[in-house]
């Protein structure tokens, strides 16, 4: 005798709940209306299974949600490092009597802004890569329609992921991607302008490095520790992005192998 519960859900039972006598529940299936009453097993993962396909859609749907997010987040802090480092570069050049230090505190803030955000790329590429997963061993087999491609260990890597989350990517590669991709450039004008404040607002007219070295004087500090700073900075900034270049791989190839055949 069949008995139908809440939801829809058929269950075979001996008896109806209402003569007091046990119910068997031990395969439950789920009537979906104009459609076969199949149910939905635990077996091998099959393109033309409709429960699996469902599941991995709508959690590809909720994993590609997550991603975005943190995605935007990232924009956050890169538009703040940029309107702090307008401001002060605004306000170095608009006053002569302005020491040409201020410039280290904006690198510092900035540096803070690289940190934070690095922080939160780590997340953004964590999730990144569940999506990819499923854009490489899901969504290409059903576009190939070849189930074939499904198999691997993909589904484990995956499982793992969801049970323990990890990160893949240091912290150290994350704030070299983030700085070859947008810090750089900030980094970049703000020693721009540093220089341009040296050479602008000298009390003495600067012909040659020992006048420049000179002028980069600032409230009794000797100008060795200025240099060494700058200096530093810039070695660091030159020898980070060059890791991201020669180890870090991007998102996105530059050059496919079929680029002509995508121009519309």
């Amino acid at each position: 005798m069949f008995g139908e519960g809440p939801f829809g859900i058929a269950r075979k039972g001996k008896a109806s709940a209402m003569n007091g006598e046990p119910i068997d529940t031990s395969q439950p299936t789920t009537e979906i209306p104009g459609k076969s009453n199949k149910a939905c097993t635990m077996g091998t993962p099959s393109l033309k299974d409709p429960c699996y396909v469902n599941a991995m859609i709508h959690f590809y749907r909720g994993e590609m949600g997550r991603t975005m997010i943190w995605r935007q987040r990232l924009d956050v802090t890169t538009t703040w490092a940029i309107t702090s480092s307008t401001t002060i570069i605004t306000v170095a050049f608009s006053f002569r009597d302005i020491p040409h230090i201020i410039f280290f505190f904006n690198l510092a803030l900035v540096g803070i802004m690289l940190w934070i955000e690095a922080r939160r790329f780590r997340y953004y590429h964590a999730f990144r890569g569940r999506v990819r997963m499923l854009e490489s061993h899901f969504l290409m087999p059903m576009i190939a329609q070849s189930s074939g491609l499904l198999e691997g260990e993909w589904r484990r890597l995956v499982c793992e992921d969801l049970v323990l989350p990890y990160f893949k990517m240091s912290r150290f590669e994350a704030i070299c991607v983030r700085l070859k991709r947008n810090y750089i450039y900030i980094f970049g004008v703000i020693l721009l302008a540093w220089i341009l404040k040296i050479f602008m607002h000298a009390k003495h007219g600067i012909y040659s490095l020992r006048d420049f070295s000179a002028a980069m004087r600032v409230a009794g500090l000797p100008p060795w520790m200025t240099e060494l700073v700058f200096a530093g900075t810039v070695l660091s900034l030159l020898g980070m992005t060059c890791y991201a270049i020669r180890y870090v791989a991007d998102e996105v190839s530059e050059f496919g192998t079929r680029n002509p055949l995508w121009k519309l």
